[in-house]
């Protein structure tokens, strides 16, 4: 067992470590937990700090290749997201990528390489993802997530919203790369829009409101609404092949990298286990057509996925056991 691994057991057992994560004061790293409620007891997300765009016209951040840096984490879905779009949109030669630990504990998300595929952060040889934040801002008070959208131009960050990046890889490299292929065409936006809405809410961040949940009715309620859009859409699936329209697009690829954590984590971890994703047959159908896409199958690393979950959340999974299922997977 590695030195990392053995002081995080030895913090557990003598009860110093009842966050496993932080966020950052006035630029200062605080041992606080980024799990924040309601006064109901409902898990409310905190927005994110960064929202820059990149342009032709923006004043500061200008399309070009080699510039940009995507720092992710292979468990995280909102990261994944960027990393679909990157291979969708032939931007591997183009925007560099650092992947984290997926173990985020009192620190956050560190550069620590001893699980495999973990990179280190080969910009800046820094130790934790908030020191990058540090950087950008010094007296930042924020949450500090993946994905992130660097500058290494400017030695700042563009973007940490997942939803902005990936319309920023749409369509702002088209003429660097040459690839138009079009995620979010004029007229389907609308529904698109609204689509979205509907999974972000019931099912992106659905699963968290079930797990996060500190009331027996705010998980409750999460898990009714979560269960009952998970219905509508196999409806939906078993007569379209895909959200919107007749195409891959951004409802798609929003959605996919939930579903595809779904049966090996938020069914038992985060208590969404009214049913499995497998007893969807539409479902489970459309996300198996999904999975074997290049872009997603070579962004989706269960090993990360399932130690980030099991691990991290210590006061969700004290004993940080990592489940060997499922078979299906």
């Amino acid at each position: 067992m590695t030195s990392h691994l053995t002081g995080s057991l030895a913090s557990i057992k003598k009860g110093r470590i009842n966050n496993p994560m932080g966020r950052l004061i006035n630029g200062q790293w605080t041992d606080t937990s980024i799990v924040t409620s309601s006064n109901k007891g409902e898990y409310e997300r905190v927005k994110q700090s960064f929202l820059e765009l990149i342009s032709d016209d923006h004043p500061q951040f200008k399309p070009e290749s080699n510039r940009y840096h995507l720092y992710v984490s292979y468990a995280c879905p909102w990261a994944h997201r960027t990393l679909i779009y990157r291979s969708l949109k032939s931007l591997e030669a183009h925007i560099s990528v650092t992947v984290v630990c997926p173990d985020m504990l009192a620190h956050g998300w560190t550069f620590e390489t001893q699980f495999p595929g973990s990179t280190g952060d080969q910009l800046y040889h820094q130790k934790y993802l908030y020191e990058l934040y540090q950087k950008a801002a010094p007296q930042i008070s924020t949450t500090v997530t993946v994905p992130v959208l660097w500058d290494k131009k400017e030695a700042t960050i563009v973007n940490n919203e997942s939803s902005q990046i990936i319309r920023i890889f749409n369509t702002a490299f088209n003429q660097i790369t040459g690839n138009t292929d079009n995620f979010y065409p004029s007229q389907l936006q609308a529904d698109i829009d609204q689509m979205n809405t509907l999974t972000y809410n019931a099912i992106n961040n659905g699963v968290y409101r079930c797990g996060f949940a500190k009331t027996q009715d705010a998980y409750e309620e999460a898990v009714t609404v979560l269960f009952d859009t998970l219905q509508d859409l196999d409806t939906h699936l078993s007569t379209h092949s895909y959200l919107v329209g007749n195409q891959l697009t951004e409802a798609d690829i929003r959605l996919v990298t939930t579903l595809l954590r779904f049966d090996p984590v938020y069914v038992t971890h985060f208590k969404c286990n009214i049913k499995r994703l497998i007893d969807f047959p539409s479902l489970y159908a459309y996300l198996n057509r999904l999975r074997e896409l290049p872009a997603i199958s070579s962004s989706t690393h269960l090993d990360h996925i399932k130690r980030h979950y099991f691990y991290s959340h210590h006061f969700i999974n004290p004993y940080r056991i990592i489940p060997l299922g499922p078979k299906a997977y």
